[in-house]
């Protein structure tokens, strides 16, 4: 790796409306946005070239100034406050989310909406969108109306009150009153500085209701509020299907190759996600899911990951021409692990599927028999599966072994199954999957643990360590005061963690070491020993790992525990989920100690 810059920090805010993303940093520039949907070629791509990639920000004096960002208290809306030379200004960055009477219109727009706070304030503007991730020419052509963004992978057209030659040529103008900017894909919304206004409001108001109906926990409340917001950011309103991170190619490694484009649906992490929302009483998001599983289940196989309107194709393919984040290539677009065999998979689905079945606050009738074959599939391609070799939860490329999370998962399809057919009574169904998971459980705990090494292990008859174990008991496979379990536990806090921050695993991969914590083992170390009795050995590992949030609340996939620093995609769901699930489970078990009940507790 030789950078030609210093390597980005993940300090930025995310900002979207179920079918936008966009992420801002601290000096107001938009570094990475891809329209029409979070897997289209990007529109702003700083983030993976700084010289390249294509930026909108404002500058003061033909410079970039760093401000105080942060969230509007509830809402996914950013406030940037700014204070240089004598003069201080802010600016409002949302994408217009409108409360409709049973849902909510989300429009291909970004509002950008500057306003003087003390002192002369003289900016400029730098709009400098580069289509189709830099790829080809893009042409800005300035109208009366605004400028015209022309090119692969547009149209773009940004709308502004402040006259259109000063953003076309990036001219220096006083802001001594409010100035927006919309931002939009394909369509011209004739906008006034009455309707940002109204837009801001009505947008504000629906993230605040959003955040009123979370059933949030007694412990870490912020936290987790923070995460379901930022969750629900993930989930796309046209289709349902809800993607792991915003972003492409923020390695996961600096100086290594481990660059992943994390813009797609895998199913396995927006199951979690689902039961994450729901164990906040967010229920629509669950349901939607549901409707997208059942359109690509119906298409032919299953694949452990979709483009958002469903594709079962995503080619891997290398941007030679970006230079990566802080010169860390190379950039990759698509992801080759679509192709791949991943045994788990079964059992996330089927395991969202049952717990969304017996929701009570879910009302169900015969429709909800449709789902029935999709179940009986999935089961029997769980017991098919089972004992054969797959790529596991980690997506190792080369490495096929019968891993140890990925049959309990087969398990837990099988397991779970079983509790479905009953509901819809296919009781002779439900006898045989019962027989074959009471089978099955012996057999991976007793080939999944290594009694000499006292843990555990990643595959069957294995020797190493690998944190997904931790889940075992959330997964009913075994109760979490096992002694099997708790020397599982003080082994893996042994060999799997550094500077008090848990890896996946030790063992060489298809890139060899890896020398950075994945940041949601860390949490499910957290609520694995909240589980087994350890509450406070759980608090002070949450709270430790919680430390490693950006400043806005937001977490990437790893950490750096020699640096600090954060790294993988960004924001990443799944990181978010682990938070909501420990901090859940922390909490019940503290209420439980400490004799509380909910009513004025």
């Amino acid at each position: 790796m030789s950078p030609s810059y210093d390597v980005p920090t993940l300090d930025h805010g995310l900002i979207g409306n179920g079918n936008l993303l966009a992420l801002v940093s601290p000096t107001s520039a938009i570094e990475w946005m891809c329209l029409p949907r979070f897997d289209s070629p990007s529109i702003f791509g700083r983030l993976l070239d700084h010289e390249k990639g294509g930026v909108f920000r404002f500058l003061h004096a033909g410079e970039e100034v760093k401000g105080d960002l942060s969230y509007l208290p509830n809402t996914n809306i950013l406030r940037n406050r700014f204070q240089h030379e004598g003069g201080s200004w802010e600016l409002i960055d949302f994408a217009p989310r409108l409360p409709q009477e049973w849902s909510v219109e989300a429009p291909l727009r970004l509002v950008r909406l500057l306003r003087p706070l003390h002192g002369v304030v003289r900016l400029q503007v730098d709009f400098n969108p580069r289509l189709n991730y830099a790829r080809g020419e893009t042409r800005q052509v300035a109208l009366p109306e605004g400028i015209e963004v022309q090119g692969m992978g547009g149209p773009l057209f940004l709308q502004s009150n402040l006259p259109i030659n000063y953003v076309a040529h990036g001219r220096e103008f006083v802001l001594d009153g409010p100035v927006w900017f919309d931002l939009s894909f394909g369509i011209r919304t004739r906008m006034t500085t009455t309707h940002v206004s109204h837009e801001l409001e009505l947008t504000t108001k629906g993230w605040l209701q959003f955040a009123k109906t979370c059933a949030l926990p007694l412990y870490q409340p912020d936290l987790v509020l923070r995460s379901a917001l930022c969750l629900k950011l993930h989930a796309c309103e046209d289709t349902g299907a809800i993607i792991a991170a915003a972003t492409t190619s923020i390695p996961e490694a600096l100086g290594t190759h481990r660059t992943w484009d994390y813009r797609y649906c895998w199913l396995r992490d927006a199951a979690f996600v689902v039961e994450a929302l729901r164990r906040l009483s967010h229920l629509r998001e669950g349901e939607r899911f549901l409707r997208f599983l059942r359109n690509v289940a119906e298409a032919g196989p299953l694949r452990p990951l979709y483009a958002l309107d469903g594709d079962p194709t995503a080619p891997e393919e290398i941007l030679e021409h970006l230079s990566g984040f802080g010169g860390n290539g190379p950039v990759r677009i698509g992801n080759a692990a679509i192709e791949q065999r991943q045994h788990d998979l079964m059992g996330e689905l089927v395991l969202c599927l049952e717990t969304l079945l017996r929701d009570p606050r879910l009302v169900h009738d015969e429709e909800d028999l449709r789902f029935f074959p999709l179940v009986r599939r999935l089961v029997e391609e769980a017991i098919r599966s089972a004992p054969l070799p797959d790529t596991s939860i980690w997506e190792f490329r080369t490495l096929f072994r019968n891993y140890t999370f990925s049959r309990a998962m087969c398990w837990v399809a099988v397991h779970r199954g079983a509790a479905i057919a009953r509901r819809f009574g296919e009781l002779d169904l439900a006898a045989r999957w019962e027989a074959w998971a009471a089978k099955e459980q012996v057999e991976i705990l007793d080939r999944g643990f290594n009694s000499k090494r006292g843990f555990f292990t990643q595959s069957i008859d294995g020797e190493y360590p690998d944190a997904s174990i931790l889940l075992l008991p959330t997964l009913g496979l075994l109760d979490p005061h096992d002694p099997r379990f708790l020397s599982t536990l003080d082994a893996y806090g042994r060999i799997l963690t550094e500077e008090g921050l848990m890896f996946r695993y030790r063992n060489d991969d298809d890139f060899g070491q890896t020398t950075s914590a994945f940041t949601i083992c860390s949490f499910w170390w957290a609520e694995a020993l909240a589980l087994a009795g350890r509450l406070d050995e759980a608090i002070e590992v949450f709270e430790r790992v919680s430390r490693f949030a950006n400043p806005l609340g937001l977490f990437s996939e790893d950490v750096d525990p020699k640096t600090g620093r954060l790294l993988g995609n960004f924001p990443q769901a799944y990181t978010h989920v682990g938070l909501i699930h420990a901090a859940i489970t922390i909490g019940e078990h503290l209420e439980a100690r400490e004799g509380k009940v909910r009513a004025w507790s």
